[in-house]
């Protein structure tokens, strides 16, 4: 999505608020599902519980944002719960390098959406902006992250790289309007 010209509607921060609080819950439980597969003593998956700390954070935040501002969550939420737990459990069955191959796939969608949010908004939310920029941040260190710890050598990581950014991409749509 492009910027905003000016005479463009404004941006809808509500959507945009539902779909990250949604998100940042997806990542929560997927982390939920690794960890609980491979436990914490791996240099993994000690990796792993600390970007679950960040995103715990993340939510967090987003969940005040979603009170203080009244937008309705997403309806998709119990889907999220049992499909991140579910897709965080199978990649780490598979093995540590899958289960960055996980994070990575989903923070370089995230890097991606939160960029075109970035430029929807402009200057029209200023604290929805500095949040959602200050968790892009995280979100690159945790890709850079999972990149380190063998994300690109997870056993069919283009097929397993493709098919959960696809399966990021339709969480985002579903959630911006369910």
């Amino acid at each position: 999505m492009s910027a905003r010209r000016p005479g463009d509607p404004k941006a809808d921060s509500g959507a945009m608020l539902r779909v990250d609080q949604a998100g940042e819950y997806g990542a929560t439980r997927i982390y939920a599902g690794q960890l609980a597969v491979m436990g914490d003593r791996s240099p993994a998956a000690r990796a792993i519980a600390g970007m679950a700390a960040q995103e715990a954070r993340h939510r967090q935040r987003f969940d005040a944002m979603i009170v203080s501002r009244r937008v309705r969550p997403t309806l998709l939420q119990p889907v999220w719960n049992v499909a991140g737990f579910a897709l965080g459990a199978v990649t780490a069955a598979i093995g540590p390098k899958a289960a960055m191959a996980c994070t990575e796939a989903i923070e370089t969608e995230i890097d991606r959406h939160y960029g075109e949010q970035l430029d929807e908004l402009g200057s029209d939310d200023p604290e929805l902006a500095a949040t959602i920029a200050e968790f892009r941040a995280e979100e690159l260190e945790h890709r850079d992250a999972a990149i380190a710890h063998g994300a690109h050598d997870a056993p069919a990581y283009p097929l397993m790289s493709g098919a959960i950014r696809l399966g990021c991409r339709l969480a985002i749509a579903l959630s911006k309007r369910i």
